[in-house]
């Protein structure tokens, strides 16, 4: 935890941003992978974590904006707890630390909001997305157990997600230190990934940098030959000469902030003229999007930057021909290119998206996107301010199965080679992704140098052999 002084403040904050009524937050609970005492690791909601910093399972909290009252609800361990997990510090002793001194028994947050409810007092609520926590909704606040994300208060979601976006300089080296966690394990990728070995192999040395750490990976690594699949967490291929292994992985402080990278590299010592080629495209699209952050950027106009650059080596390289700014418009560039240049990140490796892309992403001026291909899986678009920490990662991703269907539509035909692009149906794919915090007048790289240019990677993988 952080210090008490963090969490006052940070309630502090919310309770200027609202306008009355009780804030109810509902940590997680357990979750049993096979049976009720074989859990899965735990993670506590984001949100609850920021506001009170206690990482643990069975709490819930309300800020009762009117009596200036704020109260944390669990149970203290009981004599089987004891026995089974030993003496931790108490719920009180936890409360205390996050500046909080009223604790009472999980049980009497039912009788809490329903004297709330009785005199007709509004009960803010954000989004739920564990299926345990839909159904106390209902049974605390009988919201219907169909609509419950809908019922959240929005009042709520947007004062969280002005507070979560903006990230403090404590934050920030948090994240950094997350960040540089998981360049750590980059660079165990590839100075040990030799042909022959599994992916999960591979995969392994990473998870191990993070327990050795006291973190968790903060997603499932994706670690993949398979690079075209833009989520492939299968690991399941073994390395071979001549391929590429994508890896994008990303480690998580014991204080639940996040790290998340990606580099592509040969499994031989050096790419091919191929992949070389590629890979200078995706690292130009890279270093133009990221160019543009600063204050006031839009970042949906950065992801077309990283278009366009796409777009135009694709062209250079004959797989794209045309006009660029009419095939990025058109959507056309989505064969190679079927998802967004970047996210926010923080204590969620997609920051907040539980609370809804429209808040955290998007707001009342820019909409999202919801129709057009590739922009409609771009999670972030809205103007950029300082305190934003987010991913640049552009990408080009040759599925076959996406040159089937749109080569049977003959869509794009103005804009896609497809003759040329039957030549590459094998190439799989490339990303490079980097994190980067907004600053007052443009944006820093997080994290100390990770191997990037295409002469980087090859001298430390030639150190691998």
């Amino acid at each position: 935890m952080f210090a008490s002084n963090i969490y006052k403040e940070r309630r502090a904050g919310l309770r200027r941003a609202m306008s009355g009524g009780l804030l109810l937050f509902l940590g997680n609970d357990e979750s049993p992978m096979n049976y009720l005492d074989n859990p899965y690791h735990f993670r506590q909601d984001s949100t609850f974590l920021y506001y009170f910093g206690i990482s643990a399972a069975g709490l819930a909290a309300i800020i009762d904006l009117d009596n200036e009252e704020t109260i944390i609800f669990g149970d203290e361990m009981d004599i089987d707890a004891l026995v089974w997990m030993g003496q931790l510090a108490t719920l009180r002793e936890r409360a205390s630390a996050a500046g909080v001194e009223d604790t009472q028994p999980y049980a009497a947050l039912a009788t809490k909001l329903n004297e709330a409810n009785t005199k007709g007092r509004r009960v803010h609520f954000l989004p739920p997305y564990r299926a345990e926590n839909q159904i106390k909704l209902h049974h605390l606040l009988g919201a219907d157990l169909k609509n419950t994300v809908n019922a959240a208060s929005p009042e709520f979601i947007k004062a969280v997600v002005a507070q979560r976006s903006i990230k403090s300089t404590i934050e920030i080296e948090e994240i950094e230190r997350a960040v540089n966690l998981s360049i750590e394990g980059q660079e165990l990728a590839m100075l040990h990934a030799r042909p022959g070995m599994t992916e999960a192999a591979v995969a392994a040395l990473i998870e191990e940098r993070a327990l050795r750490a006291g973190g968790v990976m903060a997603y499932p690594i994706i670690l993949t030959t398979r690079g075209h699949i833009l989520h492939n967490h299968s690991k399941i291929n073994t390395l071979r000469e001549g391929e590429m292994v994508l890896n994008d992985s990303g480690m998580e402080t014991p204080e639940g902030y996040c790290g998340d990278l990606t580099r592509t590299f040969p499994v031989r010592k050096r790419f091919d003229t191929r992949q070389r080629e590629v890979y200078n495209i995706v690292l130009n699209a890279l270093n133009n999007a990221v160019e543009t952050l600063r204050p006031g950027q839009r970042f949906i106009d950065t992801h077309f930057t990283a278009c366009k650059t796409l777009a135009q080596g694709l062209k250079e390289l004959g797989l794209m021909k045309g006009d660029v700014d009419e095939a990025v418009a058109a959507g056309a560039h989505a064969m190679f290119f079927q998802c967004g240049t970047g996210h926010m990140m923080g204590m969620d490796v997609h920051d907040m998206e539980d609370l809804g892309e429209q808040y955290v992403g998007y707001n009342d001026v820019l909409r999202k996107e919801k129709q057009l291909f590739g922009l409609k899986s771009l999670r972030l678009g809205k103007e950029l301010e300082p305190g934003y920490v987010l991913t640049v990662e552009p990408g080009v991703y040759i599925n076959p199965f996406l040159i089937d269907l749109w080569k049977s539509e003959k869509r794009f035909e103005a804009f896609i080679n497809y003759q040329e692009l039957e030549k590459h149906r094998d190439f799989t794919g490339i990303r490079i992704e980097d994190n980067y915090v907004i600053t007052e007048t443009g944006h820093r790289l997080l994290g100390r140098h990770l191997a990037k240019t295409v002469d980087e990677v090859e001298q430390l993988r030639a150190s691998a052999f």
